[in-house]
């Protein structure tokens, strides 16, 4: 397809499926993180530029990543936002620096890196697209900071739409579930060590009242990515889609009544 691609989180996890994806199709993959390795030896398998950076610094995308992106790709017509990381604890038991960690990994490293490419994408009728969390609609317990970072990146993605629609650029969110990734393998660990099993079972217990029953795979969250940043979905903006496996439609009181 030709297009230049900029993807945040880009060395693992869901950045990392969307870059394989994209560039599998013919896309000019940017791939920015903070760790060196990962984005080296995805860089070289798919053929992707390794950009190592804060993304959530503003100084970093004016002096280091945009420059370095236009100067070897000469525009921007797509960003992908999947930076992310935990943000855990109750708002009792949150430090300033948690909080903060939390805000910096989920909400403004989205803000920084739109900020910085919106210019672009105005220039070229482009799209963003932030990979936010089924937390972006619903709280998870004890993961205050996640949640609220989450939440805000839905009306972080509204704000663009309304925004920057009438200058052509589509501004989208995906909110995924449990996805088999690096991030969630840690988090499945307290219920492996409390019920002493393995990791496919902590998954499989997290996931037995999701209709599928199943998580996503990365690569699953990757197709709906490339979806909402095609031409097919020329004429959708604005829009939160969910990809769960069904999770946020079920009617919690009554899953007493599933083992009558």
């Amino acid at each position: 397809m030709n297009r230049v691609v900029v993807i945040t989180g880009g060395g693992t996890g869901v950045g990392a499926a969307c870059a394989r994806r994209l560039a599998a199709q013919g896309d000019r993959v940017f791939i920015i993180g903070r760790r060196r390795e990962p984005l080296a030896l995805l860089a070289e398998e798919i053929g992707a530029v390794a950009l190592v950076g804060d993304a959530s610094s503003g100084e970093s995308w004016n002096t280091i990543l945009l420059p370095a992106i236009l100067r070897q790709g000469g525009r921007i017509d797509c960003l992908i936002g999947c930076a992310g990381g935990m943000g855990v604890g109750r708002i009792t038991d949150t430090s300033d620096a948690q909080w903060q960690g939390a805000l910096d990994s989920n909400l403004n490293s989205a803000f920084a890196s739109a900020r910085a490419c919106l210019p672009e994408l105005v220039k070229t009728g482009g799209n963003l697209l932030f990979v936010a969390s089924i937390a972006s609609l619903a709280a998870g317990p004890e993961v205050c900071g996640y949640v609220t970072a989450k939440h805000a990146l839905i009306g972080l993605m509204r704000s663009i739409a309304r925004d920057y629609g009438p200058l052509g650029v589509r501004a989208n969110a995906v909110c995924p579930g449990w996805v088999t990734t690096p991030m969630a393998d840690e988090e499945m660990q307290p219920l492996m060590d409390a019920h002493q099993i393995s990791l496919e079972q902590a998954y499989r217990m997290v996931c037995r009242d999701v209709p599928l029953r199943r998580p996503a795979s990365a690569e699953d969250i990757a197709g709906v990515c490339r979806f909402l940043c095609s031409a097919e979905a020329s004429i959708i903006t604005g829009a939160a889609l969910v990809a769960d496996g069904g999770s946020t439609i079920v009617d919690v009181p009554t899953l007493a009544f599933t083992s009558l």
